[in-house]
């Protein structure tokens, strides 16, 4: 069997595995890289991201100096107020339902700014996200608010963060090994001493601190049967198909603890005729986030949902769990002619379903006609008379207690045809469930003792995101706690060689 001896191995080859990586070299360390997948595949999760970072800022004083001089111009057009930890702080209790670790979450939010402005030296190109979800021809005013938590984007998104990521690995001394799937971890007791890889051929063994930034388990339909429930195992994988938990089992056997909302995951509406598992043809392009300005009905006509509860960002990664409920794991979001133009950009890879009237659409969705007919007529006699409708705020323009279930903001009629409507489905990102870390990503074992020479950063870790997830602090958790493990990792290796 061959054995490779580094500092500092890291398994895994998205954002956090790649800033984890960069760290540790930075800190002196001999890393390697293990990556499942084949090159032409490399970068997890992530590759498939909108690779938005929510961080904490003070406004555009600071977001501006972060963006690439090409997007620089940007700026201008943008109005921006400060996103603040005691924000932030309340979205993650809020999402969580108070189940998050809170001491690490502030570590996150003390680490968030250094870090992306960190990244950026390492090459990475950040732009603001101006017209990611609305079209520059939606965008008439000539300046606009743009959402403090979710205003900071890597350019080509999350293809363009993993290339200037991996660029950077390949411009160090970073060795990179392919197709290479870790198997198990190399131990002595708690101490990890390595990670055997399984190749076509037999097993090659990697000596050294170990980083696991792998992923959850979103890939394997057998986990997501067993801890998210029936129906699960059917669900499209929106990101990669490598993501199957091999390590956190894995972890988990040689007395890693387990923790966390191992029954929830990140699970968004995406489009009906998505693919089974992600395509980098596509990557998120087949998500669809608009429904706040819509109605969205299942197979019986009937709304089950508050679409408008908060923006976007804030309810959608909970929305798909609740589409995966409905008959057939399908529901339509409905659109009438006054909102059309406040679909993000990445509706035009969907045909939609299009008629005059309600009764007409609702044949051709295969819906219950009548009970869709009155399902929108009685939204629409609950809908307030007046007020100003705004999609780049909450507007208040809610149903109030008219309503069994209401909305409670972007209230309006749906009276206005031809209407249109998109059939989609569940699709998962990540899992919630993980490996049990300190607050500087050291995995503990069952009894709280750190397990030396061992890491966990990005999905891998639980405990910190449960029921739901403030949008794009998943990719800044990977990050900040991947640049933490990669110092630390490299800090154990020096002393190890010293000694």
């Amino acid at each position: 069997m061959t054995t490779l001896s580094y500092d500092v191995i890291v398994v895994g080859g998205g954002n956090a595995a790649l800033v984890a990586a960069l760290s540790a070299h930075e800190a002196g360390a001999r890393t390697a890289i293990l990556e499942a997948a084949p090159k032409a595949y490399r970068g997890g999760n992530s590759r498939f991201a909108s690779a938005a970072f929510r961080i904490v800022h003070n406004g555009m004083e600071d977001i501006e100096p972060l963006i690439h001089p090409d997007w620089k111009y940007l700026a201008k057009r943008a109005r921006l107020v400060p996103f603040t930890k005691e924000r932030y702080a309340n979205e993650m209790l809020e999402t969580s339902r108070g189940h998050c670790d809170k001491e690490a979450m502030h570590v996150m939010f003390d680490h968030s700014y250094d870090t992306v402005k960190w990244m950026r030296d390492q090459g990475v190109r950040w732009k603001l996200a101006l017209s990611k979800f609305f079209s520059e021809d939606q965008i008439t005013q000539d300046v606009v608010d743009i959402n403090p938590g979710l205003c900071l984007i890597a350019d080509n998104e999350g293809i363009g963060l993993t290339d200037n990521l991996w660029a950077a690995v390949e411009k160090s001394s970073i060795d990179a090994h392919y197709s290479s799937p870790a198997y198990d971890l190399i131990t002595n007791g708690d101490n990890i001493l390595g990670v055997r890889t399984r190749q076509k051929d037999g097993f090659v063994d990697f000596k050294g601190q170990v980083i696991l930034a792998c992923g959850g388990f979103e890939a394997s339909p057998r986990l997501r049967r067993q801890y998210l429930g029936q129906g699960w195992d059917l669900a499209k994988v929106r990101g990669c198909r490598y993501n199957t938990g091999t390590m956190i089992e894995n972890a988990i056997s040689h007395g890693a603890q387990a923790t966390g909302h191992w029954g929830g995951c990140h699970a968004v509406p995406v489009d009906h005729n998505a693919p089974a598992v992600g395509d980098l043809r596509l990557t998120d392009k087949t998500s669809r986030y608009s429904y706040p300005f819509a109605i969205m009905v299942n197979k019986d006509g009937q709304r089950f949902v508050n679409e408008g509860e908060n923006t976007f960002e804030l309810t959608y990664a909970a929305i798909g769990e609740q589409i995966a409920k409905q008959k057939e794991a399908v529901a339509f979001q409905i659109f009438d002619q006054k909102v059309l133009k406040t679909l993000e950009p990445r509706y035009s890879t969907a045909t939609p379903v299009v008629d005059d009237t309600l009764e007409g659409l609702a044949q051709k969705l295969g819906l219950n006609v009548k009970q869709f007919v009155d399902t929108v007529r009685e939204f629409n006699a609950a809908v307030p008379k007046t007020g100003q409708f705004d999609p780049f705020h909450l507007d208040g323009l809610s149903t109030g207690t008219k309503l069994a279930i209401p909305k409670t903001n972007w209230a309006q009629a749906i009276d206005q045809g031809p209407f249109v409507a998109y059939a989609v489905t569940c699709g998962i990102t990540f899992t919630y469930g993980g490996l049990k870390t300190d607050p500087y990503a050291h995995v503990l074992n069952n009894e709280g003792e750190k397990m030396p020479g061992l890491w966990a950063v990005g999905e891998i870790s639980g405990g910190f995101f449960a029921f739901n997830y403030p949008g794009a602090a998943g990719l800044v958790k990977g990050a900040v706690f991947g640049r933490l493990a990669g110092q630390a990792a490299a800090r154990r290796a020096k002393d190890q060689n010293r000694a």
